[in-house]
This record gives structure tokens, sequence and C-alpha cells, in this order.
């Protein structure tokens, strides 16, 4: 067989085949033969049942409450914290930008913290946060 014939055979496989037999007929009578199985489920309620559609949209509408009241906790919590903690702003243009950030990434510690304050690898990273800071504060002292 040259490549030619072997197109020409490929180019025919991807032509719609009809099946060899007439598949509804086959279903049909298997449904003839079982008539109370159809019935049987559809009719098989107990009392006024819900629809999944009104369950679903009454748990979504609960999640989103409950999710809403904790982010509003956690927002006067840590907006509370914020207006504590003292603000360093430099004035070399150059240290801003990294003081941002390290205030920025100190503030979302704070809140990592407050959802899990058991946890040390969270308040190793505001250590060295910190550490940080006091870094860019000496470099800013320097440059002065």
């Amino acid at each position: 067989m040259n490549d030619l014939a072997w197109r020409r055979q490929m180019r025919e496989l991807r032509q719609p085949q009809p099946p060899s037999r007439d598949l509804w007929a086959a279903i049909e009578q298997s449904l003839e033969a079982a008539p109370g199985l159809v019935s049987t489920v559809s009719t098989e309620r107990s009392g006024p049942r819900t629809p999944w559609w009104l369950a679903a949209s009454l748990a979504a509408v609960t999640v989103l409450a409950v999710g809403l009241m904790h982010q509003a906790d956690t927002a006067a919590l840590t907006s509370a914290q914020l207006a504590e903690a003292p603000r360093w702003k430099p004035d070399d243009p150059r240290l801003a930008g990294a003081a941002i950030e390290l205030n920025a990434a100190q503030y979302e510690l704070r809140q990592a913290i407050q959802q899990a304050p058991d946890s040390s690898a969270l308040q190793r990273l505001l250590d060295r946060t910190e550490q940080q800071q006091s870094r860019l504060r000496q470099l800013g002292h320097g440059a002065s």
C-alpha cells in the first residue's frame, strides 16, 4: 500500500457511518417490557419537596453573609491596629517604595497572625519584616 492509498482510506474514515441496526427499537422494547419502572421513579415522593435550586441558593446566601461578616470583623480590627502602628515615611524617594512595601507586608502578616495566632512561621516572617524596616530606617538616616 502506498502513501496515496493510505491517505484515501484515512479520509474515508472521517465520513459519518450509519449504525448497523436501529437502536431506538431496542430501547422502546425494553421500556415496554418494564412499564412500572418509569412510573415508580416519578411517583415515589413523600410530602412536599423543596426544589434543589432553592436549597442551593439559600446555602450560597448563608455562606456569603458569614463571609462578609467575618471580613468586616477582621477589617475593623486591622484598621484599628493600623491606626496604632507608627508609619515611617522616608524623605529619600528611593527608600519610599521599599517602606510602602514593608508596611503592606507587615499589615498582611498581622492579619494572618490574627487568623492563626499560634503560627510560629508567621511570627518569624513578621520579625524579619520588622528587622528589614529597621535596616531601611538606618539607610534613611545615613542618606540624610
